[in-house]
């Protein structure tokens, strides 16, 4: 179960929007607002910017309820743990709001918070390129030279749009041919992803 897709069905299906899962499965990884809008057009509703701004809240805090007991993703914390000793800086570029990703962040037990930047830092969420800009300005890394992961349509585009080299997970709420027919250059689980990085010695 995607808990982010829940989350939205269930805001939809609280104020009486009809959304099909498929729809917000594709939508996943785009900023809240936007979301909101394109689901309620196809039901024939027109959203204004305060209220799709609530409905975003809303399934924020229908996410937090959810999103009690997040378990991280198979791989996922040796992997950040390596990057954290290497000498590879990394960081989280994320349309959420930051008070929305703080539970799943704990649940990795990292030894030091890490870099987040998230949808209220810029003008533009995905699939512009604005987040992901911000983020590699912020780890002082050419976008260029950036690898960016993600498992929703939006994160591959956004990748393509900032120049960086978009991977895809498939672990969220699309598949690997979704993907790729978005723009990932590539498709790998986070356990390959750190034995590539090994075999580059990129990791030690």
């Amino acid at each position: 179960m995607d808990t982010r897709i829940e989350a939205w069905l269930a805001t939809f299906a609280e104020i009486g929007i009809p959304a099909e899962r498929d729809l917000v499965a594709r939508l996943i990884g785009a900023d809240g607002k936007r979301l909101a809008r394109e689901v309620a057009e196809i039901a024939g509703r027109q959203l204004s910017a305060d209220r799709a701004e609530a409905i975003d809240r809303r399934s924020g805090e229908i996410y937090d309820r959810l999103n009690n007991n997040p378990r991280p993703l198979p791989g996922a914390r040796s992997l950040l743990l390596e990057l954290g000793g290497g000498r590879l800086p990394w960081a989280v570029a994320t349309s959420s709001r930051a008070e929305q990703v703080g539970v799943s962040i704990a649940a990795l037990r990292l030894p030091a918070p890490p870099l987040i930047v998230d949808g209220s830092h810029v003008e533009h969420a995905k699939p512009a390129p604005d987040l992901l800009l911000l983020a590699a300005d912020r780890l002082g890394v050419p976008a260029r030279e950036c690898w960016y992961l993600g498992d929703a349509t939006w994160d591959m585009r956004a990748a393509n749009a900032a120049g960086m080299f978009g991977i895809g997970v498939p672990y969220g709420a699309v598949s690997r041919r979704t993907l790729l027919d978005s723009g990932a250059r590539a498709v790998t689980t986070l356990r390959s992803l750190a034995g590539d990085l090994h075999r580059r010695g990129l990791l030690a």
